[in-house]
């Protein structure tokens, strides 16, 4: 092959590898399609905030991500999705965040896991329509919002190093059991309310011994203005 031939073939590959990134990328938006993935990850290893992750019934990809601002390090594989934000010192790190709400769709066809490492603040996950197979943060919680959907096995939901300003809605119906530990201060579980309580406490809803599908809620490090519901 001579050298003009090779060039253009190289010109060629080079461009279509630029259209094929910017099909998973467009700006601030990423996606990947969904492929072969039996199920999916959502992973957020260096924490996040003002994030609002959502199902999406009518979307093919395996998921859809927009952020404003600079977008954090964003990746998928093999099923997960990996949103990693810079580690920057304390207040750098929250005007970062603060800055830069995000928004994630997940496809609804496949099961998801989504587990948030080193600390929450300003979540809206409304999860209707998703199987969902366990949701963890770990390194604390504020401000948070999940709508989980229907469950069709028992799904871990574990809150780890503290809970604040944080609402849990499961649909109507639907049995759970709260474990707490570390104290709680305005905690409300279905009907019951509850003032300040030392040490740990555990609740559950009628029936959920018997239950197959159910929700299984730990909060850990202390709550203060808790909601844990149904409807």
């Amino acid at each position: 092959m001579n050298k003009p031939e090779e060039n253009k073939l190289m010109n060629n590959a080079d461009a279509a590898g630029q259209a094929a990134s910017r099909e998973q990328r467009q700006g601030n938006e990423f996606g990947a399609p969904l492929g072969s993935a039996k199920s999916g990850r959502l992973s957020f290893p260096s924490g996040t905030s003002w994030v609002t992750v959502r199902a999406d019934p009518s979307m093919a990809d395996l998921y859809h991500a927009r952020f404003a601002g600079q977008a954090p390090r964003v990746g998928a594989k093999d099923g997960t999705v990996t949103i990693r934000y810079p580690r920057t010192p304390l207040f750098d790190w929250l005007y970062y965040l603060r800055q830069r709400p995000a928004e994630v769709a997940l496809n609804v066809q496949i099961p998801w896991d989504i587990e948030i490492r080193n600390g929450v603040s300003r979540l809206t996950a409304d999860l209707r329509g998703l199987e969902l197979r366990s949701f963890v943060v770990s390194g604390g919680a504020s401000r948070v919002e999940v709508t989980l959907p229907t469950p069709s096995v028992i799904v871990p939901v574990r809150v780890l190093g503290g809970a604040s300003n944080v609402a849990i809605h499961r649909p109507e119906g639907v049995v759970a059991q709260l474990r707490v530990g570390g104290g709680s201060t305005n905690l409300a579980f279905g009907a019951r309310r509850f003032g300040a309580v030392g040490g740990e406490m555990s609740l559950q809803s009628p029936d959920y011994e018997g239950a197959s599908d159910r929700y299984d809620i730990t909060i850990t490090g202390g709550a203060s203005n808790v909601i844990i519901d149904a409807g």
